[in-house]
């Protein structure tokens, strides 16, 4: 075996201690640090000072983030997947571990995970941090529905939305301790307004002192959500207008412009996946590094699972989200692709499909920095215009009908 590198290192990531294995000329030397930031220093000088210049360790949890951190800039750091790692059957030590790793390093055998630039990692931590906020948001929500339903009020019935103006000027009042149905329908704001009789009935119910004080909590956590997530938003508004990279700003333009995406959406897949498509070979490898393709499982020649990979999940999950809107959009490509695939297969396999497209459809738009070009609903059908006549065909033929093609002369 083949020699890339006479000096390599390993590390054994865990919580509280780092197992390094430096291979300098075949020669092993074993140390085992703490992983408070003064002894990863100290790991990081012995390391240059050493000549290493490439350094493996797995991508565990996020306890690789405090050495990447202070490594970054001054090694090759080349963090792996550790279901691409794994050693030989035998003995399991920390030790073997970073040996291991070690010696995979300096023949070229392991192969970097994709970590994005500074300004797109930082970018990343505000999307994911709106996406807890939304997640949470919708979750009270659907608490306050659940208290408002086991006290007998039937407002969700009435009112399309329980928390929109009129909604929470109801639910407020009857936190406050108000108990008069006509009263509280009153509040009723717009088009509401004309559903009093049916508001009267909804609001009769039978809320006690402790789920009122409850309610009230509920609304202003509710408020403090909503006022968080206006925070964050500026906030993610400002970071990519102020990126050191200029093509961050018309990345997110160019992706709103995919039917289903936003702008947030947009500027979450360009914190996920970044602008610099050359780092993944294909659009398919970024679909499997996503999660959002069928998995590979076959042995005998039996396929065994197509169940997709872990991926990222925070990307997975704004995909499959712009997919649903994506579906909803008449006359384009996306909703007739659901619509075929709809017919055949499980609506969230079929969502699936969808998110992948957007995906693929993301990565050429950044690869050749244009704006997104609609193929039109028909697009399918274009292509295989000879077979859709003939399934037409063979339809009619099928209800009884003799029917006789003729093609059309489009004129000069």
């Amino acid at each position: 075996m083949e020699v890339l590198h006479d000096c390599g290192c390993g590390l054994d990531v865990h919580a509280k201690t780092v197992e390094a294995c430096l291979i300098t000329k075949g020669r092993k030397e074993l140390r085992t640090f703490s992983t408070m930031t003064d002894e990863l220093l100290r790991l990081a000088d012995g390391l240059t000072s050493a000549g290493c210049t490439d350094v493996a360790m797995e991508s565990t949890g996020v306890y690789w983030k405090p050495i990447f951190n202070v490594l970054e800039g001054l090694l090759r750091v080349i963090l792996v997947n550790a279901r691409h790692i794994k050693a030989v059957p035998g003995r399991k030590t920390d030790v073997r571990d970073c040996e291991w790793l070690a010696d995979l390093v300096r023949h070229g055998w392991v192969k970097a995970s994709f970590i994005p630039p500074l300004e797109i990692r930082e970018l990343r931590e505000l999307t994911r941090y709106r996406q807890t906020l939304v997640t949470e948001h919708t979750a009270v929500a659907n608490r306050i529905q659940k208290l408002i339903e086991s006290a007998n009020i039937k407002l969700g019935q009435v009112a399309s939305d329980v928390l929109g103006l009129s909604g929470r000027l109801m639910l407020r009042a009857l936190a406050e301790g108000e108990t008069d149905a006509g009263k509280l329908a009153e509040l009723a704001q717009g088009k509401l307004r004309s559903k009093q009789a049916e508001l009267r009935r909804a609001l009769e119910g039978r809320l006690t002192q402790a789920q009122r004080w409850v309610l009230a909590e509920f609304l202003a956590w509710l408020e403090e959500l909503e006022a968080a997530l206006t925070r964050v938003e500026t906030r993610i508004g400002e970071a990519v207008a102020a990126c050191p990279d200029p093509f961050v700003q018309e990345a997110v333009e160019l992706l709103d412009t995919i039917p289903g995406v936003g702008e947030r959406t947009a500027q979450t897949i360009v914190a996920e996946i970044g602008v610099d498509m050359g780092r993944f070979p294909s659009a398919k490898h970024l679909a499997s590094w996503a999660g959002v393709c069928p998995g590979n499982h076959e042995s005998a020649g039996k396929r065994k699972s197509g169940q997709p990979t872990k991926g990222n999940k925070s990307l997975r999950t704004v995909l499959v989200e712009a997919a649903w809107a994506a579906t909803h959009a008449k006359g384009t490509f996306l909703q007739a692709k659901y619509q075929r695939l709809v017919k055949r297969m499980p609506k969230q396999k079929a969502l699936g499909a969808v998110a992948h497209r957007l995906l693929v459809i993301s990565y050429h738009l950044l690869s050749r920095r244009v704006p997104y070009a609609e193929l039109g609903s028909d697009y399918v059908d274009r292509q295989h215009l000879e077979r859709q006549r003939q399934r037409l065909v063979e339809r009619l033929e099928g209800l009884g009908v003799t029917v006789t093609i003729e093609k059309v002369v489009e004129a000069a």
